[in-house]
């Protein structure tokens, strides 16, 4: 009698005779697959995969403005243009005197000091830091922002092959003006190209500058860009006829010159540009 007793006592009369009876709302033990899967906030055990909750959105594109390291870099830049041209205010005041009014068939050779000569190499160094900023600028509106490498390290890179480049470009204007002029006629050009170079380093931190922390219209660079690299080679065609080819007759020999020595070397760069940057994309 106890026995079915305690079978109907057990038997749920609200399912059907047959199904299993439901659990109880007072049990509170979690399965063992339950129990498994779970995981609290503070750790999460091994082979549990935790979701994302939402939709992971567009990453932001790069810019110099969200870069500290880069950032800091054109601050010192900017620091080091202004202190050298407070330091050489008085040489750079003489040395335009002497490049657009010339005494008439004498050269003359500004004198500068050690610390202006060193401030004027500091400023080459920043032009092609600067350029190489800039062609970066022109690879990520053209091409792609996406990269094998960080964007600091990509501008090191291209600093390094516009310094190449200045420094090849000097070698053979020793080799071939030691050839063909004199000593007094080398040191006037060397000093002179080393002030130019540190002009447009100058002119070029603006535009770096604008571009970077400023929303500046590409094309508006571009044509900055074209017109201060124009602007440059017409300074340095009319520095190099007025230290070389003074006489009339040789107009000829100054275009031979300067195509071999200025417009040659600048193919030969953009050619190694674009190789370096095709290298340094990521190619889908």
């Amino acid at each position: 009698m106890s026995h079915i007793e305690n079978d109907t006592l057990s038997q749920d009369t609200l399912h059907l005779t047959g199904i299993m009876a439901g659990e109880s709302v007072l049990d509170d033990t979690l399965p063992q697959y339950y129990r498994e899967a779970y995981s609290s906030y503070r750790e999460y055990p091994s082979g549990t995969a935790t979701g994302r909750q939402g939709v992971a959105g567009d990453p932001l594109p790069y810019t110099i403005a969200g870069d500290n390291f880069m950032s800091i870099l054109l601050l010192l830049c900017f620091i080091m243009t202004v202190i050298s041209i407070s330091r050489s205010q008085a040489f750079i005041v003489r040395q335009i005197k002497s490049f657009f009014n010339p005494r008439k068939g004498k050269i003359t050779i500004v004198s500068e000091t050690s610390v202006e000569l060193r401030f004027q190499m500091l400023l080459a160094l920043e032009t092609c830091l600067l350029l190489s900023v800039l062609y970066l600028f022109f690879l990520q509106e053209t091409q792609t922002e996406d990269f094998v490498i960080d964007q600091p390290q990509i501008v090191t890179i291209f600093t390094s092959v516009f310094a190449g480049y200045f420094l090849l470009k000097a070698l053979l204007h020793l080799w071939v003006d030691t050839t063909f002029f004199g000593t007094k006629n080398i040191k006037h050009w060397n000093l002179s190209s080393l002030f130019l170079l540190a002009i447009l380093g100058t002119f070029a931190l603006a535009l770096v500058a604008v571009q970077s922390f400023f929303p500046f219209p590409f094309y508006y660079a571009v044509i900055y860009a074209v017109a201060l690299f124009v602007l440059f080679k017409m300074l340095t065609f009319w520095k190099q006829k007025q230290i070389f080819f003074k006489s009339k007759g040789q107009i000829l020999h100054i275009f031979l010159y300067f195509c071999a020595l200025e417009i040659i070397p600048v193919l030969m760069l953009w050619n190694a540009l674009t190789y370096v940057g095709d290298s340094l994309q990521i190619k889908f």
